[in-house]
C-alpha cells in the first residue's frame, strides 16, 4: 500500500494548509500560536504557523528570554510561504500579536501581493494592544499600523474592549457606546467586529460580555466569567471563531460557541489548578 493510498500524502496540487497563523509563540505557556494551532488542528484544520516573537514564556513571570524575530526572518518565512504556494491555497490568515511595527507593515505589504493572487484569501485579525487588567502591553506606534494599514484590509476582528478604546480613541462606558465603535471598524472589507470583555462596568455580576457589530445591525452576548488569571483567552477565542468560520458557521453562531467552549476550557483549567491555558485531552470531541 502506498503512502497515498494510506491517506499519508495528499494529490499534487490539493489544497495543504488551511489557516497561516501569524502571531506569537512560547516555549511554556497557552497565549498565540501555542495555543491557536493546536486548537485549530483539534477542529481538524491543517496550519502553517508564522511566529511574530520566540520567548520562553509570557512577561509576568520574574525572568524571561528572546523576543521579536528580526525582520528579514519574519519577512522570509512570509516569502517562504509564498514560494510554496501556501499563501495562496491557504482559506485564512490568522492574524494576532506582533513584535514590532515593522513587521505589521511588511506584513500589509505581503496581504496586498498575496491577495492579487488569490483574491478568495480571508483575513481575521486580534488587534493586540492591551486589556484593562495589565494596560498597554505592546509598542504605541503599533496602534496606526493596526489601524490604518491592517484592519482595513481583514475581513474580521476581535479587539477587546481595551483596544477597542484605543483604536476609537475614545472612552467607551456602556455596551451602546461599544456597538457604535465597533461599527466604526467596519467597511468595505470589514464585514464584522466581535469585541470581547465589552462594558466591563455595566457587566452583571460573575458574567461577560460581548458585542457583535456587522452591516445588518449589532448583537450582544453573555457568557459565564471563570474567575483564573491565565493568559491567553483572547487567542483561544480568535482561533475558535477562525475555526468555526472555517467550518461554514456564521458569525453569530461562530461568536456564541466560542463563548461556550472557552468557558469549558477555561473551567477544565480552573479544576486542574493549572497555571497555564491548555487544551483538555479530549478537547477535538468537546468541538464536534
Amino acid at each position: 500500500m502506498s503512502g497515498e493510498d494510506a491517506g499519508f500524502a495528499p494529490a499534487v496540487g490539493a489544497r495543504l494548509v488551511d489557516v497561516i497563523s501569524v502571531q506569537s509563540q512560547v516555549a511554556y505557556g497557552g497565549v498565540g500560536n501555542s495555543i491557536a494551532v493546536p486548537l485549530l488542528q483539534a477542529l481538524g484544520l491543517y496550519v502553517a504557523p508564522v511566529p511574530t516573537v520566540l520567548l520562553g514564556n509570557t512577561p509576568h513571570y520574574p525572568s524571561m528570554h528572546g523576543g521579536p524575530l528580526p525582520l528579514d526572518w519574519f519577512e522570509g518565512l512570509l516569502d517562504d510561504l509564498e514560494a510554496r504556494e501556501v499563501a495562496t491555497r491557504a482559506r485564512l490568515l490568522l492574524v494576532g500579536y506582533l513584535g514590532s511595527p515593522q513587521q505589521g507593515l511588511a506584513l500589509a505589504r505581503w496581504i496586498d501581493r498575496i491577495r492579487a493572487r488569490s483574491p478568495a484569501l480571508a483575513v481575521q485579525i486580534d488587534p493586540v494592544i492591551g486589556d484593562h487588567d495589565s494596560g498597554r502591553y505592546t509598542d504605541p506606534a503599533l496602534e496606526p499600523v493596526w489601524r490604518d494599514q491592517l484592519m482595513p484590509r481583514a475581513q474580521g476582528l476581535t479587539p477587546n474592549h481595551y483596544e477597542l478604546e484605543q483604536l476609537s480613541g475614545r472612552t467607551l462606558h456602556t455596551l451602546e457606546d461599544c456597538i457604535e465603535a465597533a461599527h466604526g471598524l467596519l467597511g468595505a472589507t470589514t464585514r464584522w467586529v466581535v469585541v470581547t470583555s465589552a462594558a466591563p462596568a455595566t457587566c452583571p455580576p460573575g458574567r461577560l460580555q460581548l458585542v457583535l457589530a456587522t452591516a445588518d445591525g449589532g448583537t450582544t452576548l453573555e457568557h459565564d466569567l471563570v474567575p483564573h488569571p491565565v493568559k491567553g483567552v483572547g487567542d483561544l477565542f480568535a482561533a475558535l471563531v477562525a475555526g468555526r468560520l472555517l467550518r461554514g458557521v456564521g458569525i453569530d453562531a461562530a461568536a456564541r460557541q466560542a463563548c461556550d467552549d472557552v468557558v469549558q476550557v477555561l473551567r477544565q483549567v480552573q479544576a486542574q489548578g493549572w497555571q497555564e491555558l491548555a487544551l483538555p485531552r479530549d478537547i477535538a470531541r468537546r468541538l464536534d
